[in-house]
């Protein structure tokens, strides 16, 4: 597996990107990679099971599809929940230089195996971006800022380079500085903070608890009870929340909050989140 820079060598000055990749979906410019490349397995998540590398059954020629508005009545709960952080059209317009995978089947097997990479790409560059924006974490933004130009400088390699990245090792990089990220910014907030880092949480009743500057890495929150919760400025990065109760939940400053999280779980309109992030649709 290859670990160094695609673009550099062991020792080089590498820059810090003045532009980041576009991290946000834009379905418009992908060939449907996240309706293809990736698995579906039959679940509360999705009606059918599909291997990897085969087209959904919803798919159309255009890469449209045809159910998109329809995706939760149709059993397609998943495809509303995933982001690719805009690895989509990265892997499209950039890595193929706009060479769709039914024009041009020669690249199928290439692209459907390096879109994955480019997500954990562009997931990172999502994750470290953010952390660069905390003033709290100001001790290790200089770590920060030549993490981000190494990961951005793999979102231009070739199919192969890609293929051949040892992408566990980069994020167990990031990783490290993610987490002194989390531990400087909540260290600010007052009082014992509770570590639930990793914790079976599913199903738990957690109605108007008190979770401020919490540590909340992957914890399995599924279906649990939420509402009224003090989350402001905890740590959810990796946190299942798939069908959690966040109504009237408070997650102001909540640390590496997604919106894929937040599609997720079930809230209503006045759950409060951070002011980059949206309500979704079905929080009635």
């Amino acid at each position: 597996m290859r670990r160094c820079s695609p673009l550099t060598t062991p020792g080089d000055n590498r820059h810090v990107p003045t532009t980041l990749p576009v991290l946000q979906a834009d379905c418009a410019n992908c060939f449907a990679l996240c309706c293809v490349a990736l698995p579906f397995a039959k679940s509360n998540d999705f009606a059918v099971n599909k291997p990897a590398g085969t087209p959904c059954k919803n798919l159309q020629q255009d890469f449209r599809c045809t159910i998109h508005t329809r995706l939760r009545d149709q059993g397609f709960q998943g495809c509303t929940v995933f982001d690719c952080y805009g690895a989509g059209q990265q892997i499209s317009q950039v890595t193929f230089g706009g060479r769709d995978w039914r024009t041009h089947p020669g690249t199928a097997r290439a692209m459907f195996e390096a879109f994955p990479v480019m997500r954990q790409l562009h997931e990172l560059l999502f994750y470290i971006n953010e952390a660069l924006t905390l003033p709290d974490a100001a001790p290790v933004h200089a770590q920060l800022r030549r993490a981000l130009a190494d990961t951005e400088q793999w979102t231009r390699a070739d199919a192969a380079a890609l293929a051949d990245l040892d992408v566990a090792a980069l994020r167990q990089e990031a990783n490290t500085l993610l987490l002194k990220t989390s531990e400087l910014v909540r260290a600010k907030v007052p009082g014992r903070k509770k570590n639930h880092r990793g914790a079976d949480l599913m199903g738990a009743r957690l109605s108007a608890a008190n979770l401020r500057g919490a540590n909340l890495r992957g914890a399995y929150l599924i279906a649990a009870d939420l509402s009224h919760a003090d989350l402001r400025t905890a740590d959810l990065i990796g946190a299942d929340l798939r069908d959690a109760n966040l109504r009237d939940a408070d997650l102001r400053g909540a640390i590496f909050l997604t919106q894929p999280q937040l599609n997720a779980a079930q809230g209503t309109p006045t759950t409060q989140i951070p002011p980059t992030l949206t309500h979704p649709t079905h929080w009635t």
